[in-house]
């Protein structure tokens, strides 16, 4: 009998240890951040979201690429012109899935890109770990969907995505590393709907918060990191430390309302 508890005892231990270790083990959690390649389609989405973006971009001095060809500039005159056309959004198609796309385009973005996101994933720990009395709303999954065209990079809040600008020789815009662009726009992620959105934040100041926020958090991991010439200059009178951070929501609400 007492051999008999000694053996189930014995087989119970090494059951756990099995669970707990992956039986000797440690199982690695998975990556929050996924980088993706696009598809043909995809990118044809993109561009068309651009070129009717057009006016936006070119008033506010955005650097934008776009595939080349008389269609695409066809195009970029039809947008700012206000006369484009869902014939235009089909010719656009055909144009990017026969003439322009190919998946190898995105190998050497997509291996800087990764390591990037294995950076900010830490980066994002630490954002949570920090004190403060406003959200950081947080995505168990991220997606980073790569894009060869656009202004540099752009974000979805109420879907966690990223969009993030590539070259075929795997450079980006702004920065040579991919983890500046990749936690500027995870940051305008999270404070969008606790910050951004309640007090009607301009453009032009968002990126001003974004960038002081990052700056102040991640100026030892991210050197290359520079805030943009946008938005109100005073606001960098108002928050001058990392600690100020954790009152955030308030000094941008104080800061509006002035």
């Amino acid at each position: 009998m007492k051999n008999l508890q000694i053996q189930s005892m014995r087989a119970f231990f090494l059951l756990m240890l099995a669970v707990n270790f992956g039986c000797g083990f440690v199982q690695k959690p998975a990556p929050r951040i996924e980088v993706v390649i696009p598809t043909a389609n995809q990118e044809a989405d993109y561009v068309w979201r651009t070129l009717q973006d057009m006016r936006f971009f070119d008033e506010r001095g955005y650097d934008v690429s776009l595939p080349t060809g008389n269609l695409i500039e066809t195009l970029k005159k039809k947008s700012l012109d206000n006369q484009l056309s869902q014939g235009d959004f089909k010719s656009l198609k055909k144009f990017i899935r026969d003439s322009v796309y190919s998946s190898s385009a995105y190998q050497s973005g997509y291996k800087k890109a990764e390591k990037g996101a294995l950076q900010v994933e830490n980066m994002l720990s630490k954002i949570l770990e920090s004190p403060r009395n406003w959200e950081f709303k947080v995505f168990s999954k991220y997606q980073v969907l790569l894009t060869l065209y656009g202004p540099g990079g752009s974000y979805d809040p109420d879907e966690g995505t990223v969009l993030l600008f590539t070259t075929a020789d795997g450079q980006f815009k702004q920065y040579t590393d991919p983890a500046n662009t990749l936690i500027h726009e995870i940051t305008h992620i999270g404070m969008e709907a606790s910050i951004m959105a309640p007090f009607d934040v301009p453009h032009g100041l968002k990126e001003r918060i974004v960038d002081t926020f990052v700056h102040l958090n991640f100026q030892d991991q991210l050197p290359e990191y520079r805030i943009q010439q946008m938005g109100d200059e005073r606001f960098g009178e108002y928050v001058r430390t990392r600690e100020q951070l954790s009152e955030l929501r308030s000094i941008v609400e104080s800061f509006m309302r002035q």
